[in-house]
């Protein structure tokens, strides 16, 4: 039993770690989208209990070509033709979650639906804000993939620990319903991206979170788990925020985002158990993320940053809502047949 609870410990610790890392580099060196590295950290720690292989590496710098290529490319035909790029857009978010489903590496479907609708939409209202995106993109990638080596290296898995089950590959009929019903989810915070890019890129991140949430989510936990994790998230949000408002240092940072990855790790890995499965912590910590890293981002702008907040939250529980909705229509409708 202590091996097993000093395995679950490393990975709370891991991700804990990583985060923290990933959030004092991104704000401390100014990237242009600081919370896109603590959220990929996050997806990649959390998903992979071993750090990524040469192999591994090797298919992510592909995918960042391609997502950042063909995101590109679609703004002419998005600015031109809007309705085709949309539609097209849809397409390849449905053609990306199904990958994932079918036995593909979800870390790299997360990467593709993301950097997909956040490069499209942005080039819709700026070509320079789409290279700002690119280039957020990448860095925060990449310094993913450091903390997370750097976090394995300071806490690495035990040797004799068993790999986790391969997840058997989905029937390509449940694949594609299940992908489709994750591209609708993601679809209307892209449309709504597309009318102001710079104010709602971090719904579009919400979104793709919650997308990947409702493949491995039933109609019966909707609630609890959507809703439930996004409330949570923001309350997380709001203790942070007070909590660094005592003492505002990047280093303050640093240790408050460890210490509230701590605390959440501990329940994502079952050390404190508790009735919520998972991904309902994963996505609470995910949702902190975005919302206090825009909050930051708010106060050094000279934003009003508590009506930023109701405004994103209200946003946040709307598309979480409607991701509640769509998984209900489309059990009911299953259910019909």
């Amino acid at each position: 039993m202590q091996p097993v609870i000093q395995r679950l410990g490393y990975r709370a610790i891991r991700v804990a770690l990583g985060t923290a890392l990933a959030v004092a580099v991104s704000f401390g060196f100014d990237f242009p989208i600081p919370v896109v590295a603590p959220v990929f950290a996050v997806f990649l720690l959390a998903t992979q209990n071993r750090p990524l292989s040469l192999k591994a590496g090797v298919i992510l710098s592909l995918v960042v070509a391609s997502t950042t290529g063909s995101g590109l490319l679609l703004v002419p035909l998005l600015r031109h033709y809007a309705l085709a790029g949309v539609l097209i857009v849809g397409l390849m978010l449905f053609f990306a979650f199904r990958y994932g489903l079918r036995g593909g590496n979800n870390l790299v479907a997360t990467f593709l639906v993301a950097g997909l609708t956040m490069i499209s939409a942005a080039g819709t209202s700026d070509f320079e804000l789409a290279l700002t995106v690119v280039g957020a993109l990448a860095k925060g990638l990449l310094l993913a993939v450091l903390v997370s080596t750097l976090a394995h290296s300071l806490f690495p898995e035990r040797m004799d620990a068993r790999e986790p089950p391969v997840a058997a590959v989905m029937a390509d009929d449940k694949a594609a319903y299940l992908a489709l019903r994750a591209a609708l989810v993601v679809m209307p915070a892209y449309l709504l991206a597309m009318t102001d890019p710079a104010s709602y890129m971090p719904i579009i991140m919400k979104s793709v979170s919650l997308g990947r949430q409702t493949c491995t989510t039933s109609a019966r936990g909707a609630a609890r788990d959507l809703i439930g994790s996004t409330l949570l998230g923001g309350l997380l949000a709001i203790a942070f925020w007070f909590a660094l408002r005592l003492f505002v240092h990047l280093w303050m940072f640093f240790l408050w985002m460890l210490l509230f990855g701590l605390l959440v790790g501990r329940k994502l890995y079952g050390l404190q158990p508790t009735r919520c499965s998972p991904g309902f912590w994963l996505n609470s910590l995910v949702t902190m993320i975005i919302l206090l890293g825009q909050s930051v981002q708010d106060s050094v702008a000279g934003k009003d940053v508590y009506t930023a907040f109701a405004v994103r939250m209200g946003l946040f529980l709307a598309v979480t809502v409607y991701a509640c909705l769509m998984l209900l229509l489309f059990e009911q409708h299953r259910r019909v047949e």
